[in-house]
């Protein structure tokens, strides 16, 4: 359970061979030069960006196409692209739009209802989505209320933390279903944040689920840990965004999180007394990647250790409080390519409790 959880892929591509297809996922919030810079990207350079899929040839399909392709374990296309926009911001319908209808490009919505249904002039309208609905975007869940779904009331269990989250959800799937007659089983984590029992449910509702950490896709992906590129702030110049969209899933076979002391963890949330984790990754063929550079939020480049079966890696410093990766990234074959993955970690403050949003 544990492999398949942690967002496990699973490859056959090795070094010096044609890779096996492999697609990426963009992750947009704002498209907007007034907005927050940390999740903005200009209208400028969200322009750069489709130019740049238009002009190399990259196949833009529907996110649910993807999802459908690794449910039935059919190969993905390669150099295919699945645009995302999370929250359902006004400037998606008048800046991305149009540009998108130009192009019959598909994309897909991630939406609160209850923002929607609060009329305010941030976020698009229900008339608004279903025009582009119509226009064949994909129109999905993003939770009714966009909570932080995996924190626990006061003296709230197990079963009562589920009914609530459970109801959270399945309110948003009944709410785009009355307002646009369908809604596919398609759902973002808000804030990007998952736990072992979050991922599970969704598993049992059977809905397919992204996040925050980027990487590639390719057959065998965790459904419900399926990874994106996000774009924002810092991120998203003409070097970062070529190298992510032209990325591909490092051939991961299996992933074990530890402690300092190289105890088994069971989570991706870390125990209060665990600052610094260990990241165990087997892969296929691991003496043909011996050249990975692993980087930890906040702290550049970490050290790598090679073993028989791969590598592992730890940050040398506490990994900051709130939400963090690990990422990888091994130089393939091909000119311009990387294989790319990334383990997300949240780590709560010191007294146990949780971090606010900046």
């Amino acid at each position: 359970m544990l492999k398949r959880w942690f967002g496990l892929l699973m490859l056959t591509a090795v070094l010096g061979a044609k890779p096996a297809g492999a697609a990426v996922v963009l992750q947009y919030h704002y498209v907007d030069d007034t907005t927050p810079a940390i999740t903005s990207v200009t209208v400028a350079r969200f322009r750069e960006h489709m130019a740049y899929l238009k002009d190399r040839g990259f196949q833009v399909v529907a996110l649910g196409d993807l999802v459908a392709r690794l449910r039935a374990g059919k190969p993905l296309p390669d150099r295919a692209v699945a645009l995302t926009f999370d929250d359902g911001y006004r400037s998606v319908y008048t800046e991305a739009f149009p540009l998108l209808r130009r192009q019959q490009w598909p994309f897909t919505v991630f939406i609160n209802p209850a923002a929607i249904d609060g009329g305010s002039s941030q976020f698009v309208t229900w008339d608004q989505l279903r025009e582009m609905r119509d226009a064949g975007a994909e129109i999905a869940n993003h939770s009714n209320s966009h909570a932080h779904l995996l924190r626990r009331g006061q003296g709230e269990g197990r079963a009562a933390w589920e009914r609530r989250v459970r109801g959270d959800i399945e309110a948003a799937q009944v709410r785009i279903k009355a307002e646009l007659g369908a809604a596919p089983r398609l759902f973002a984590y808000p804030y990007g944040e998952y736990d072992t029992a979050l991922l599970n449910l969704l598993r049992e509702l059977d809905y397919a689920a992204v996040g925050q950490h980027s990487g590639a896709l390719g057959s065998g992906a965790d459904l419900q840990a399926l990874p994106r590129f996000p774009f924002g702030g810092s991120y998203g110049d003409a070097e970062d965004f070529a190298a992510k969209v032209n990325s591909l899933p490092l051939p991961v076979t299996g992933l074990r999180l530890l402690d300092e002391k190289r105890r088994p963890l069971t989570d991706l949330v870390l125990p209060q007394q665990v600052a610094r984790p260990w990241l165990e990754v087997q892969l296929a063929d691991p003496k043909k990647y011996r050249a990975i550079n692993c980087f930890a939020s906040g702290q550049g480049r970490i050290e790598v250790q090679y073993t028989d079966t791969g590598f592992a890696v730890q940050a040398p410093r506490p990994l900051p409080v709130g939400r963090s990766r690990y990422n990888c990234t091994h130089a393939s074959a091909e000119r311009g390519r990387f294989y790319w993955m990334s383990q997300p970690f949240i780590r709560k403050k010191a007294d146990g409790s949780w971090y606010s949003e900046p």
